[in-house]
């Protein structure tokens, strides 16, 4: 199992990241991440960028079970709106 606050860092370690956050049980985590590289992607593109990030976590078992919402920073802006 991972904490929250080691995910949370791993990705902001990606000066791009403007924002994350992470929930859930210790089993399940939900992510939330805000980041201008995800420009163009296709959601099944920013997911593969996250898992990179997070590659460590998911090869040791401590990360086996995520979602993910993904935003550019003018999509996370449009959709608090």
């Amino acid at each position: 199992m991972v904490s929250h606050d080691k995910i949370e860092t791993c990705l902001k370690q990606d000066k791009s990241v403007q924002h994350v956050h992470v929930s859930g049980d210790g089993y399940h985590y939900e992510l939330l991440v805000v980041s201008d590289e995800f420009k163009g992607m296709r959601p099944v593109k920013r997911q593969q960028w996250v898992y990179a990030k997070l590659n460590q976590y998911i090869t040791s078992g401590d990360l086996h079970a995520l979602t993910m919402k993904s935003f550019t920073k003018a999509e996370w802006e449009s959709s608090r709106e």
